[in-house]
Parts: C-alpha cells; structure tokens; sequence
C-alpha cells in the first residue's frame, strides 16, 4: 500500500463527477488500500478517491478513537437511498482543504446502498458522524465539496485563500 498525495483545492479535479465502477477488481482493492494509507498518514477520517486523482466512486472511512484499533470501512459505488427530516450539525473539515473547518447541516440519519470489498451490495443505515462522514465523501463523488454548504462570502474567501495559497506553491 502506497500513501497519495492530496489534491488540495483550488485543483478543478475536485470538481469532477466520478465514475462508476462495474466490479471490484484487485486494482480497485488495490486503490481502496492506498486510499486508507493515505486516509491515516494525513490524518484523516475520511477520503473519497477523487481525493487522489482517481474520479472513481470509492470511498474509505474509519472512525476508530484514539487508542482503540482502527475499523476500516470500504463503500464502491455508494448512494444514498433515503435521508430523514431530522438535521444535525457538526463542524467539518477536508484533507483537501487543510486547516479550514465549518459547522455543516444535514440530514441526522441516511439509509445507503454500496458494493462491499468482496464485490456483494450492502445496506448501510447511518445517523452520527458516520451519516455526517459518508454525506461528506459521497459529495465528493458528486464535485460538491463541504464549502458549498456554507454561506457564498465564507466559502468565497476560503476559495480565494486557497486559490492564492496555490500560485506561491507553484
């Protein structure tokens, strides 16, 4: 397993719609460990594959705490079936957004449909962080970063911090 270099934002790739997968090849198990890799060495909570580069729809999670052994969660494909009327809030961050963090609204409990490691679908019902955690990732699936569910001055200036951040860096 290999740890990735970020796309940080304002890298258009963020943007992007990613692809479907049709089956779960060594290749995308492959790229599910690297993801994790890359997840923990950051740190991270967790990272969608177009977070890397590769606009597949793959996303990794693992909430463990501190001291406790980590629980790696794999999602190919996932897709949200079904989210309650009931919101909560939690402050969000981004490994391709460093050191920014937002309070974020969304829907409190989601019912989602995914392809496991193994290749079988699977259902998942989320409410807590986890809920927060696979709405977060699976935007990025969709090019929807977490700034664009705050207010557009806030997510302006941060856009125009990064943007700036990356013309020194180049």
């Amino acid at each position: 397993m290999t740890i990735k270099p970020l796309i940080i934002l304002p890298d258009p790739i963020l943007r992007q719609t990613s692809a479907l997968l049709e089956d779960v090849t060594p290749e995308v198990q492959s790229l599910a460990g690297d993801m994790l890799e890359t997840m923990y060495d950051a740190p991270g909570i967790g990272l969608a594959a177009i977070q890397i580069g590769v606009p597949k729809r793959v996303v990794v999670i693992d909430l463990h705490k501190e001291g406790e052994e980590k629980k790696p969660q794999v999602f190919i494909n996932p897709e949200i079936l079904s989210s309650s009327d009931a919101r909560s809030t939690y402050e969000e961050g981004c490994l391709s957004i460093p050191d920014y963090y937002a309070e974020v609204e969304r829907p409190a409990t989601i019912r989602v449909r995914y392809v496991d490691l193994d290749g079988k679908a699977q259902e998942i019902e989320a409410d807590g962080l986890l809920a927060t955690c696979l709405q977060h990732e699976i935007d990025h699936l969709n090019g929807v970063l977490f700034i664009d569910h705050i207010s557009r001055l806030k997510r302006e200036m941060v856009i125009k911090k990064f943007t700036k951040a990356a013309k020194l860096r180049a």
